[in-house]
């Protein structure tokens, strides 16, 4: 099997959890293994489904972190550019070859507005929100100092109660301001509610992403009565991207979780209130078990070092009878009242939160059949400016 040159002079264990053609049981653990086929089959239901409601999808790059998944969403997924949360981030997937990038989130430090204006002045094709004059003032000048222009979308709050203007008087504001900066152009508005992608139940989820529809309607509509025209109306997520692609008023939506999924979108409920069954899980924490000392209880190798739990405990993947009860930083506990596990046995933890975790990992250990296919560098690790 071909290894790529970038692995050359690695060392298994050290440098890297494992190499192309190795068994899955030789991988060195814990580590971030990808179900391939599950990632593909995810990536083309999603492009499917934006390619039959005729919506764009900007996914996220800030879930995978990843240069080789966000080519692989463009090639099979039917993704159109990438979204990104931090400046650096976005450096890292241009340096990869990324080059659409809407930074989704606001630049407000002056070193950072700088690099921004840089990568649009290199020839990316740079967006980014903005949420108050201000910063329209000083993302002018930096474009103005690098000869480039920048698109910019405001941002609107339409009930996540983050980042976004709050009144429509103040997008209007804001809207004029862009269109007025001699290097700014306007591209639209954000309109993005992160809680409600994680709502249970199904009709709440559904009545919470109506009323953020609405939002952002009249959000669209006072700017179409002022006489600006809104090219780009983006948001959405893997917990309501069906209720904005069908709105009619959404141009773009920005899922990310939906490539690996994790415990926490598992729990999401469909209109029959069965739990969603929409996208796999394509993401795992390999971990070993390690101790079996204490009768009833084991200990595996995936602590609070390798894994997020803000938003629940990983749940073992195809085991019966055995539980993820707790963690502390090298260690995870398990309970196994029948005695099952043995020390050297390896299980697929379905991690709680996929972004934060993929972002404490160098790799990525891609495999099919059993076998290691690829490794993929997580690009944009700790890229937090």
């Amino acid at each position: 099997m071909k290894i790529d040159k970038f692995l050359d002079g690695l060392t298994v264990g050290y440098d890297i959890p494992a190499l192309p053609g190795m068994r899955e049981e030789e991988i060195v653990t814990p580590c971030l293994a990808i179900d391939l086929d599950m990632l593909e089959s995810n990536l083309k239901r999603m492009g499917d489904y934006t390619r039959t409601k005729g919506i764009k999808l900007r996914p996220h790059g800030k879930m995978h972190k990843s240069a080789d998944i966000a080519r692989l969403q463009h090639e099979i997924g039917n993704a159109t550019g990438l979204c990104c949360q931090k400046v650096s981030e976005a450096e890292a997937f241009v340096r990869a070859g990324i080059d659409d990038i809407l930074i989704s989130n606001e630049v407000r430090h002056p070193v950072m507005i700088d690099r921004l204006a840089r990568l649009s002045a290199g020839g990316a094709r740079i967006s980014v929100c903005v949420d108050e004059l201000e910063a329209v003032a000083a993302l002018d000048a930096a474009a103005g100092a690098h000869a480039t222009t920048i698109t910019c979308l405001v941002e609107y709050d339409c009930g996540g109660k983050r980042c976004g203007v709050i009144s429509l008087t103040g997008l209007l504001d804001i809207a004029k301001a862009i269109g007025d900066a001699p290097n700014l152009s306007f591209g639209g508005i954000q309109a993005y509610h992160g809680t409600m992608q994680h709502i249970i139940e199904y009709e709440d989820r559904r009545a919470a992403a109506l009323k953020s529809i609405q939002h952002a309607n009249a959000a669209v509509e006072m700017l179409l009565v002022n006489g600006i025209r809104c090219p780009t109306v983006t948001g959405g997520g893997t917990g309501s991207y069906e209720f904005e692609a069908s709105s009619r008023l959404y141009t773009e939506l920005q899922c990310g979780s939906y490539a690996f999924m994790d415990v926490d979108y598992g729990r999401i409920e469909e209109e029959d209130g069965r739990r969603t069954q929409r996208f796999g899980n394509a993401l795992f924490l390999l971990t070993t078990v390690m101790s079996t000392s204490r009768p009833g209880r084991a200990v595996c190798d995936a602590g609070l070092k390798v894994q997020s739990i803000d938003s629940g405990l990983p749940e073992i993947h195809g085991r019966e009878n055995i539980a993820y009860v707790s963690a502390s930083d090298e260690h995870g506990i398990l309970t196994d009242p029948h005695g099952q596990l043995r020390v050297g046995d390896r299980l697929r933890l379905v991690p709680g939160h996929c972004d934060p975790t993929c972002n404490l990992h160098d790799w990525y250990v891609g495999t099919r059949h059993g076998r290691v296919e690829t490794i993929w560098p997580v690009t944009a690790r700790g890229k937090a400016f």
